[in-house]
């Protein structure tokens, strides 16, 4: 049976703005407190955000006598937690000061009108032009203003386990050169290596975003160039042969049994799980993810795994037939926004500058495995060498791209999830999920669309 979302979402969405409606959770309940809410680790010993924050908390709260920080973490999946946090925006009694938005929705919230234009404090902000120009795109509007202050971006690429690898009989040097490899490298470890999920490729809707970015458009953007919106149209891509490819690869993997059991790819918490079970335990020979899953694996994590270096390698996702540049990437990241709705944001916004400072961001970029959007961190010696792994991920960056962000995005993503299901669960063909998820983008987007 298929699982489906979009009820309990929303219903655990209305629960929790009345949870926080009982709390008070008014953001201008009290002049001196800044509410701040964020998402939370599904995952309890995964605590990486929340000692980042309660730092900055005790660090703010010293520097500012009499002002409190009140942290508001949400424990949620991605999918419910952005479910929650529009929810949270709508109402000035459970909107916060002080929000963490995924750069992929903020401007689905802008149009919206949740959150508040920064340029005001921006333009006084000294340490704003240290930001790379390709971040403060990622929180600009089609309006021309600012509404986020990004905290890092990412890459993504495959992570292979070297011990499988060398049962299977596969270079340990590894870096395929087109899909036909990869697939083959699966094959070859599910002939060899019984009793470990070969390739997983994150997919359908439980996923949500994970399963859009991480999963269909590391694919896609791998076919040719402009395969979601056409920039020169302004217009979306549908009927597109590079879709039905990306769409046909998922197939392939779960139909040859080379990916996790369905069940087990439909888990809204596989991301968790492969962070925290698949790879550290050697149950998986190769993953397609970001560059931030040693966040997990440090110090004080819960899941501390020090030879996770030694243990993994890295190679680039190749593009479909080894064409130019050869490997391809996606790049996101998130930012802090003032709600609209907010009661305090000036102070919101003086918590941002403690957490902005050079030293603190670049104690965040490395507490969390993010790539630094700011040119100064990025030059420093002590955040280049901060962990194995940083110079392939920030080298990706050359040849990787950004999602579409405009307001249609969100509801594109949910119809790209939804088309990934089809096909994995075999509810659909790939004919069937492709035609499905073109009349889903042509319904969001007002019919703004270009067939290639």
């Amino acid at each position: 049976m298929r699982p489906t979302a979009p009820a309990p979402l929303l219903l655990a969405a209305v629960l929790a703005a009345s949870t926080l409606t009982a709390c008070g959770g008014g953001s201008g309940d009290d002049p001196d407190t800044v509410k701040v809410s964020y998402k939370q680790s599904m995952d309890n010993q995964i605590r990486v955000m929340d000692t980042y924050l309660e730092s900055m908390k005790k660090q703010f709260e010293k520097a500012n006598p009499g002002k409190k920080v009140k942290l508001v973490p949400i424990k949620a999946p991605d999918a419910e937690y952005y479910t929650k946090v529009q929810q949270m925006l709508r109402s000035p009694k459970t909107a916060p000061d002080l929000v963490y938005e995924d750069t992929f929705l903020i401007n689905s919230d802008i149009t919206s009108g949740y959150l508040k234009p920064l340029d005001p404090y921006l333009n006084k902000w000294k340490e704003w032009p240290n930001f790379i120009g390709t971040a403060k795109a990622a929180a600009k509007a089609e309006d021309g203003k600012t509404y986020g202050v990004p905290d890092g971006t990412d890459t993504r690429g495959l992570w292979f386990d070297r011990d499988i690898f060398k049962k299977a009989g596969l270079p340990q040097d590894w870096q395929p050169k087109n899909w036909d490899d990869l697939l083959e490298a699966a094959r070859t470890i599910k002939k060899k290596v019984p009793g470990v999920v070969p390739l997983n490729v994150y997919t359908g809707k439980p996923g949500g975003e994970t399963s859009a970015m991480q999963g269909l458009e590391m694919l896609l953007y791998g076919t040719g160039e402009n395969p979601l919106y056409d920039p020169k149209a302004k217009k979306w891509v549908v009927g597109g042969q590079g879709f039905k490819d990306s769409l046909k690869f998922v197939e392939t993997v779960y139909k040859e049994r080379l990916g996790p059991d369905v069940e087990d790819a439909l888990d809204p918490n596989m991301a968790t799980r492969v962070r925290g079970e698949f790879l550290p335990k050697g149950k998986l020979g190769i993953n397609l993810d970001g560059s931030w899953l040693p966040q997990d694996w440090l110090p004080g994590s819960g899941h501390e795994w020090p030879e996770w270096s030694k243990e993994l390698g890295l190679a680039a996702m190749p593009t479909q037939h080894g064409q130019a540049p050869g490997k391809v990437s996606m790049s996101g990241g998130w930012t802090w926004a003032i709600p609209s709705k907010a009661g305090n944001p000036d102070l919101a916004f003086k918590f941002i500058e403690t957490m902005q400072t050079k030293e603190n961001a670049k104690k965040w970029y490395v507490a969390n495995s993010g790539i630094s959007v700011r040119t100064d961190v990025a030059k420093d010696p002590e955040y280049v060498k901060a962990q194995p792994g940083i110079k392939f991920f920030t080298d990706l960056v050359a040849s990787t791209h950004y999602r579409p962000a405009f307001p249609a995005y969100p509801k594109v993503s949910t119809a790209m999830q939804e088309a990934m299901e089809r096909v994995t669960t075999g509810d659909g063909s790939v004919d069937e999920a492709a035609s499905g998820y073109d009349d889903e983008v042509k319904s969001a987007t007002d019919g703004k669309v270009i067939e290639k």
